[in-house]
């Protein structure tokens, strides 16, 4: 049992609480309020007027997925042998113990929605996780989290190297319906079948692996920067009457008004680095500012490793002094984050019955002194300076 007291308290599901205190309890948070008594035996962290914070989520990254200082050999973000590999796992690529899971942790970034990268048209499943752990399977969130696919540049550049489909943005989204047209006919199979495994239809692991898409279990987690590919990205899931995430989402401020009206939420980033080919031309890091205004549901993220996973407060803080409000920004990376991928009922703000995830900061996280003084994962402290 720990007490964490005498802190400036944003709970991201209320007030601030000036001189506040949170009783965490068997890994989960069990009061948080003005003032709250020491139990016997408990543990307690005077926080001393710092600010304290829900434990920040990366909505969109591939921590794990390319391992730090090393090449093919931990290179497991993209299966580049075919441009559907939905069968494919992130949670089977992961590495718990690269050190780019500690370094994320000591600051503060307690869940990762980390994935495949954009290679393919669909690459398989990302998955949420806790980044303290030695077992990926005992870090998880939620998996599957969503299923990764990919408009624009990436998929084309990769397969017409190949010399096959897709080399255009046109066979890009022929390829996506022709995966959804494919489970659709695989669905209506089992459900005929009901309880007859005679009458079963052939295992196909790509089609079995977008049930859950068509299900609206988990959305299409879309890879596109462009205003067109986003639409494209749209008028397909629409087609198909599937949910989808709106990821990267780099000339959103160009088509804000047309994302208000579709209701769906931004997962933008990154937005900090080099534009390395003509789909960034437009990046600024005035989008999440300019969407955040109209109304839309804003997630700001890294993209580790095109950013490291740790100056996720860095992102937000540059998204702020873009214009951004300094609140929005700092829900863009907690209670945001947590309600755009669907885990809010465990991770994002500091509220009884969710996990002990929780930030201590000497400062403040968007300003370059701010840095992580205790960092608790499940009620743990992970990190301590």
């Amino acid at each position: 049992m720990i007490l964490i007291k005498n802190g400036k308290i944003f709970t991201m599901a209320g007030p601030v609480l000036e001189n506040g205190c949170i009783l965490v309890k068997d890994g989960k948070i069990a009061e948080v309020g003005q003032h709250i008594a020491a139990l016997a035996g408990a543990q307690v962290i005077d926080a001393g007027g710092r600010m304290v914070i829900p434990g920040m989520i990366d909505a969109h990254c591939h921590l794990g997925m390319w391992e730090t200082a090393i090449g093919f050999e931990g290179d497991d973000g993209n299966e580049m042998t075919s441009p559907v590999t939905a069968q494919l796992r992130a949670i089977d690529a992961l590495n718990p113990m690269d050190r780019s899971f500690q370094e994320a942790r000591d600051g503060g970034v307690t869940t990762a929605c980390t994935g495949p990268g954009s290679a393919n048209v669909i690459g398989g499943t990302f998955v949420a996780v806790k980044t303290h752990g030695d077992r990926i399977d005992d870090m998880i969130v939620k998996d599957p989290l969503a299923m990764k696919c990919a408009f624009g540049e990436n998929p084309k550049r990769v397969y017409n190297a190949q010399k096959k489909l897709p080399t255009t943005r046109m066979g890009t989204a022929a390829v996506i319906r022709e995966a959804l047209m494919k489970a659709k006919r695989y669905l209506a199979a089992i459900e005929r079948a009901g309880d007859d495994a005679i009458k079963l239809p052939a295992l196909d692991m790509q089609s079995e692996a977008l049930l859950p898409v068509l299900r609206k279990e988990i959305p299409l987690k879309a890879h596109a920067h462009r205003a067109d590919d986003i639409f494209t990205a749209i008028r397909v899931a629409r087609e198909f009457d599937v949910d989808i995430t709106l990821d990267h989402c780099t000339e959103g401020h160009l088509i804000a008004k047309h994302l208000v009206k579709e209701g769906l939420p931004a997962i933008v980033g990154p937005s900090f680095g080099h534009r390395t080919k003509y789909e960034l031309t437009n990046k600024t890091f005035d989008t999440p500012g300019v969407l955040s205004s109209a109304g839309i549901k804003v997630a700001i993220v890294t993209d580790s490793p095109v950013n490291p996973l740790e100056s996720l407060p860095l992102m937000a803080g540059m998204a702020a002094a873009a214009g951004m409000d300094r609140m929005e920004a700092l829900k863009a990376i907690t209670i945001n984050a947590a309600e755009i991928v669907g885990i809010a009922d465990r991770v994002g703000s500091l509220e009884v019955g969710k996990d002990a995830d929780i930030v201590i900061y000497d400062g403040h996280p968007f300003e370059i002194e701010g840095k992580t003084w205790k960092v608790l994962i499940d009620g743990a402290v992970v990190f301590s300076r």
